[in-house]
């Protein structure tokens, strides 16, 4: 992730939200939203430096990950939650993607950012679309990269990408989180364009800056989407530019989940970028920027 130049916590109701700033201070604002299970410090540098350059970047960390509030409590388990869900019943849920809707806006209080670009990869994208619909007047830009509406029929991860996702590392050890991660995000990963070596670098980067996987809390951020309603209606009053960029090789969040997105929404663009998958290599990350920054100046 690119430098930056100060740091600081927004606070909703007793849940302290860690964000950083970077890039041009002079440039319109710009949040990016961070995806199931990811630290602020995981957007890859390639991705960040060109938006900085044009955007006072705002980053954050959401509720249960990085340096922002652990939440305590159940749910911890994502799949015995599944499995409760699909037998009908109404599991205890620790919050909702609406919850992490409302520290989205939070953040921007805090920045003091009235309205900015909104930039959301994977449960971002979930969260962005969320506070866009929540806090329409916050938005004047959404880009919802690799995600979906949160219906069942679509954006679905392969029985390949979800028996990775559900792996944990054989012992809970440094070494066995980026040994285990290098492999499973292999399986969702842009084909053509994977680092092993460069994500066991992020991977470490991750495990040291809070000491730990945090694997209960990407739990309960599971928890979260599949408690969540699915948007699909309610995308259609949706009014700020929109782009919808997707992968072609996404195994994780399949691309009907992109498509349905851009379906809903009025007047949305869908980028879908041929041999990507859920991931943002340095191969295909003119096109991913290049749409983002397309779609902001239609605002």
């Amino acid at each position: 992730m690119a430098s930056t130049d100060q740091s600081n916590f927004a606070r909703r109701d007793g849940i302290d939200l860690y964000y950083e700033l970077a890039g041009n201070p002079a440039g319109p604002p710009m949040l990016l939203i961070p995806g199931l299970g990811m630290q602020l410090i995981d957007w890859p540098d390639h991705f960040v430096e060109p938006l900085a350059a044009q955007y006072q970047l705002i980053l954050m960390d959401n509720r249960d990950r990085g340096l922002s509030t652990v939440m305590h409590g159940a749910p911890s388990n994502a799949g015995a939650m599944l499995e409760a869900m699909l037998a009908g019943e109404q599991p205890e849920i620790a919050y909702l993607l609406a919850d992490m809707g409302d520290d989205a806006a939070a953040v921007l209080d805090a920045v003091g950012v009235d309205k900015a670009h909104v930039v959301g990869i994977s449960m971002g994208g979930m969260i962005s679309q969320t506070l866009t619909l929540q806090h329409p007047h916050r938005v004047a830009s959404l880009a919802s990269i690799m995600s979906t509406t949160g219906a069942n029929d679509v954006g679905q991860p392969t029985p390949e990408a979800l028996t990775a996702i559900m792996a944990a590392p054989a012992e809970d050890t440094r070494e066995s989180m980026i040994a285990t991660g290098v492999e499973n995000i292999r399986v969702w990963a842009s084909p053509d364009h994977y680092d092993p070596e460069e994500m066991a670098i992020s991977l470490a980067a991750s495990w040291d800056r809070v000491g730990g996987a945090q694997a209960e809390g990407t739990a309960r951020q599971t928890c979260a989407i599949l408690a969540s309603p699915a948007r699909d209606q309610a995308l259609g009053a949706v009014k700020a530019p929109t782009v919808v960029i997707h992968g072609t090789a996404d195994k994780l969040v399949t691309p009907s989940g992109g498509e349905r997105t851009a379906a809903c929404i009025p007047d949305a663009e869908l980028l879908l970028i041929d041999g990507m998958g859920h991931d943002v290599p340095k191969a295909l990350v003119d096109q991913v920027v290049g749409g983002v920054t397309a779609n902001a100046a239609k605002a």
